[in-house]
């Protein structure tokens, strides 16, 4: 059994390194983009600066420009995937940015309402952070197979994901509002654990 009173898990949240679609402004939810040349140039320039922490466990997202974020920051730690933390689905605004729908009446709309509607032909916010959720549990499952019988020491575990992901995880159990964890490609959080599975909580929530 995990023992709270002498363990601690500590969550690294990176989100993916810069694509194409990223530097452009596009939605990029679905669309499975390889990170563009300058994103590793970025990530290897934050890795040289030792910008992330050491982690004993890896967890990403199984799209592509997550899993390569992995390999390049993280090479000696094979990632479990969560395929539950894939990005929003955009729907109709997939692949597309603000000056090809400034003239759309369901953008504007969308735009109108702050985020809340459900994006036309894919996903609403409330699904995705309940997506979200169901793979933070699996994680969970995952990193208690793999922890065993008690153990002292701080657990540190690494999360690749979106931006999206992050902000859903992050407004479900660190107290504030989803897009006040909006985080640039590269960066990410440091959260200090409290709790197991459903019932986690983010005592301390720090920038990358």
């Amino acid at each position: 059994m995990w023992n709270w009173a002498e363990n601690q898990v500590i969550l690294v949240f990176i989100r993916h390194g810069e694509t194409k679609a990223n530097k452009e402004g596009r939605y990029l939810g679905k669309t499975d983009e390889s990170l563009s040349e300058e994103g590793i140039k970025s990530l290897l320039t934050y890795k040289r600066e030792n910008c992330y922490p050491e982690i004993k466990y890896l967890f990403s997202s199984p799209m592509k420009r997550c899993l390569e974020t992995a390999k390049i920051l993280y090479p000696d730690v094979s990632p479990a995937t969560i395929p539950e933390w894939k990005e929003i689905d955009f729907g109709q605004f997939e692949y597309k940015n603000y000056k090809e729908l400034m003239k759309d009446r369901q953008y504007q709309s969308w735009v109108d309402s702050k985020g809340s509607m459900p994006f036309p032909g894919g996903e609403s916010r409330e699904n995705f952070i309940s997506r979200c959720e169901r793979g933070f549990i699996k994680m969970w499952d995952q990193l208690g197979q793999a922890l065993g019988q008690n153990r002292k020491e701080v657990v540190h575990t690494g999360i690749i994901a979106h931006g999206g992901t992050i902000m859903a995880l992050l407004s479900r159990h660190g107290g504030k509002h989803y897009f006040d964890y909006q985080v640039l490609n590269g960066r990410g959080y440091i959260c200090r654990i409290k709790g197991w599975g459903a019932h986690t909580m983010f005592q301390a929530v720090t920038k990358l």
